[in-house]
């Protein structure tokens, strides 16, 4: 497979991607924080190949990434007060909530009761998803090794495994999202990123001040 890199500024650039998803393809996309291959949420053949392409442990599940609220009811069975708290305040932005998913989502995207969502501040990515629906996205590395942060370095490491790049620059962010769990009481920092922990519990703290009142 070879591997070809297109600029995200390109007029064609949007069309041959949602091209790509629609066709059950993997592609490697900028976001706020990293780059990440991504393929429809419901492509179980294609999820399974971001496994294969990564040499990532089945038992990591992967993430969802969607372009607006609306797409919520999609992906979660239940999002409760604090994932709405959290994510009213931190959207789009870098942080990913793992609540109660969908059973209708494929098993190759997640074997657990729970799925990872976010919503990235990144406005080319959130319109193209706002035309094909959310996708299942992860870091574009192999399982273990840095996360890139532009295409060049996407392609040092997936050359051949992926069929298509999308050249957006350096990501600003440079730091994948910070992972809360919201599927449990009290929440629990998974992963901390781009947004700090203290500034959630804040925020959490905050409300509950607020609601003792």
């Amino acid at each position: 497979m070879k591997t070809q890199i297109i600029l995200q500024n390109d007029p064609d650039t949007r069309r041959c991607v949602l091209d790509a998803i629609r066709n059950g393809k993997v592609v490697a996309l900028p976001t706020d924080t990293v780059y990440g291959i991504a393929c429809a949420v419901d492509n179980p053949r294609a999820i399974a190949q971001m496994y294969s392409i990564k040499e990532r442990d089945a038992l990591k599940a992967i993430p969802v990434l969607i372009g607006d609220f609306n797409q919520l009811a999609h992906i979660a069975a239940e999002f409760n007060s604090k994932a709405k708290l959290i994510t009213e305040h931190f959207w789009p932005g870098a942080l990913t909530v793992v609540v109660s998913k969908n059973p209708a989502l494929p098993q190759e995207l997640t074997m657990y009761p729970t799925v990872g969502i976010r919503m990235p501040d990144y406005g080319w990515l959130l319109d193209l998803m706002r035309a094909c629906g959310p996708l299942a996205a992860t870091s574009a590395n192999l399982s273990g090794a840095a996360s890139p942060t532009s295409a060049q370095e996407v392609l040092a490491q997936l050359e051949g495994r992926i069929d298509l790049i999308v050249d957006g620059g350096t990501c600003a962010g440079g730091i994948p999202s910070t992972v809360i769990d919201c599927s449990r009481e009290p929440v629990e920092i998974l992963r901390e990123g781009g947004i700090s922990s203290a500034s959630i519990f804040e925020l959490i703290n905050k409300q509950s001040s607020i609601g003792e009142k």
